[in-house]
């Protein structure tokens, strides 16, 4: 924690079981519970799916198409500073940015600070050729 917190210790087997009297408030708890813990889940799976690349540009390509769709377009800002995306990604921080600038120069992406817009390679391409 980065700061101050209270631990609350729950006895896991009254959690999970149903009391006698079968009281609302109890059916909400395990409801909440198994809802946080498969929400959880989801967020730790996506984090694989990112991490398991072999390069940085690699985890920073599906890290950002994630974000992206996530949020529904190519134009979106992602929850993290840089330093808090490498450890995220579990790459250095300045490989990362380095790999960015590239990225930017091969016009992939554009940002700025946590912003991002993502550029449609194909459509460059097709204008290049034409």
């Amino acid at each position: 924690a980065e700061g101050g917190c209270e631990t609350l210790f729950l006895n896991y087997q009254r959690m999970i079981t149903f009391c006698p009297l079968a009281c609302d408030f109890h059916t909400r708890f395990i409801h909440n519970m198994l809802r946080l813990v498969s929400e959880h889940n989801v967020k730790l799976e996506n984090k694989l799916e990112h991490v398991c690349r072999r390069t940085t540009r690699e985890k920073l390509l599906s890290y950002l198409s994630e974000q992206a769709m996530a949020k529904g377009g190519r134009d979106f800002d992602i929850p993290h500073n840089r330093q808090e995306l490498a450890e995220y990604l579990c790459v250095d921080r300045s490989a990362m940015s380095s790999e960015l600038s590239k990225m930017r120069a091969e016009g992939i992406l554009d940002f700025q600070k946590n912003h991002f817009v993502l550029h449609d390679r194909g459509a460059g391409d097709r204008r290049e050729g034409a």
